[in-house]
């Protein structure tokens, strides 16, 4: 994925993850719905921005960005931003 495809999926997320909060508040989905599909929306989002900041460092110091490689979500999800 390049760095247009990665903050393409982000942005798709960032939308996804707001018509949750809308479907909670309509009463369309339950909390426990709603807190399950963001809690997997929030640790693959975790995931694209790692894998952005990885391709940005390796530009960065002269490296193939398409080296990057996605990190499990257990090593990722920890991250400070």
């Amino acid at each position: 994925m390049n760095q247009e495809q990665i903050l393409a999926k982000i942005t798709a997320m960032v939308d996804d993850e707001r018509q949750l909060r809308d479907a909670l508040s309509s009463g369309q989905i339950d909390s426990d719905t709603e807190h399950q599909r963001l809690g997997h929306l929030e640790r693959e989002l975790d995931q694209c921005w790692d894998l952005l900041r990885q391709r940005r460092a390796k530009t960065e110091f002269g490296e193939n960005p398409d080296e990057a490689r996605v990190r499990p979500a257990s090593q990722v999800e920890g991250y400070q931003s």
